[in-house]
């Protein structure tokens, strides 16, 4: 199989590639492909956002991040499921792809869960049999039966295996199995994870739907393999076909990413709850309702909205943020009738910048959270952000009630 290895936003060397490579390429990743001055059927590679890995027949494509895969691993793992991991369940040899090392670290978790004997639970079973077990479900049996004596349609409770923690370790095990995994070693850890869970049903999750698992003390052992494996399921679902070209592989859109861990941490921070904090609250700016906005971080109280904001993941100078980041937040503010707002940017330790707009009364707050070091570390880099956050709804609220 033929590999390439790219680098987010990094041009890449020229690498020829068939039409039909190049079309499913193109239909696949946010990827800019630009063709060698020369030389016929051979592009040079830069990838947006997108990173992880894509098979194409017998192309196989990793982009790496620019940040390292163990701290993109553990954002995600926090934006999706609010665990905290520690850094070393993803400590594996840098040159391991996204999904070798996410592949290891989902079977290691596995083994250290399993160690305590795999989870067991009730699980209520509906069906007809030759003798009562359970409770009877007469309605159902003179639905069905017409009064025949047998089968007799019973429900009860079975102490079972095959509970949705297990469902969730098995089919993300399976998923990543299904890539051609570089490392051996991956392959034979997964084999492992699958073989323990051999009596437990497959049932695939769509990626918009992975269902949520409460933890109590009876299950709380099971909480990293269960962030891990709906993390996978998240983001390995893709797979499509293009006339005789098939594309699977496994996905992440840093601008997702980022996005949804800011969004997590910040309500996190402050305390607050989805219902009041909420992700991409959509709104118009016309009166007419024709113009939608939806801006990603809003605060709202008793109906009104005290705080709005932005997420970009780009890699820029805070003082010189794009226009139309700028102009997008102005018109959130200008249609929430907020006297400012604020634009996160993913970058370093640069001091927040103020955009203090003309003849509007208006200001635009510019901040950027690096990503860098530990997760605990950016953590506590949200929680200051989350002080402006506050400051401002502050500011709104007093307008409010001095109206």
């Amino acid at each position: 199989m033929r590999k390439i290895d790219l680098t987010e936003y990094v041009r890449s060397d020229p690498h020829p590639l068939s039409a039909a490579e190049r079309d499913a390429l193109a239909q696949t990743l946010d990827l800019s492909m630009q063709p060698v001055i020369g030389e016929d059927a051979t592009y040079h590679l830069t990838p947006g956002s997108t990173v992880g890995a894509v098979e194409i027949d017998n192309l196989s494509v990793l982009i790496r991040p620019k940040i390292p895969i163990p701290q993109l691993l553990s954002l995600a793992c926090y934006a999706m499921s609010k665990f905290t991991p520690q850094r070393e369940i993803f400590d594996f040899p840098h040159e391991y792809s996204l999904p070798d090392v996410l592949a290891l670290a989902l079977a290691s978790a596995a083994d250290r869960a399993f160690s305590r004997g795999l989870l067991h639970g009730y699980r209520t079973e509906e069906e007809a049999l030759h003798t009562v077990r359970g409770r009877v479900r007469f309605n159902e049996q003179i639905r069905r039966r017409f009064g025949l004596p047998i089968p007799v349609e019973v429900r009860y409770d079975e102490f079972t295996d095959d509970v949705l923690e297990n469902r969730l370790v098995k089919v993300a095990a399976r998923r990543l199995a299904r890539m051609r995994l570089r490392s051996q070693e991956t392959r034979r850890a997964l084999s492992r994870t699958a073989a323990t869970l051999d009596n437990v049903s497959l049932v695939e999750f769509p990626p918009g739907a992975v269902p949520e698992v409460r933890f109590d003390r009876l299950n709380e052992h099971y909480r990293e393999v269960v962030a891990l494996s709906r993390l996978v399921l998240r983001h390995t679902a893709f797979e499509s076909g293009r006339g005789a070209v098939r594309a699977s592989g496994f996905l992440m859109d840093m601008n997702v990413v980022f996005q949804e861990f800011v969004t997590v941490a910040l309500r996190e921070a402050l305390g607050l709850s989805e219902r009041v904090f909420l992700e991409k609250s959509i709104r118009t700016l016309d009166e007419e309702g024709r113009v939608r906005l939806r801006p990603d971080l809003t605060w709202w109280q008793g109906g009104r909205c005290l705080f709005v904001g932005d997420v970009k993941y780009k890699k820029i100078e805070v003082q010189h943020a794009p226009n139309a980041d700028l102009y997008q937040l102005l018109a959130y503010v200008t249609a929430l009738d907020l006297p400012g707002g604020m634009l996160v940017y993913a970058k370093g330790e640069e001091d927040p910048v103020v955009h203090n707009v003309r003849n509007s009364g208006k200001r635009l707050e510019v901040a950027a959270l690096d990503l860098c070091g530990a997760l605990d570390d950016v953590l506590r880099r949200v929680a200051d952000l989350a002080q402006s956050v506050r400051r401002l709804r502050n500011e709104a609220l007093q307008l409010r009630q001095a109206a």
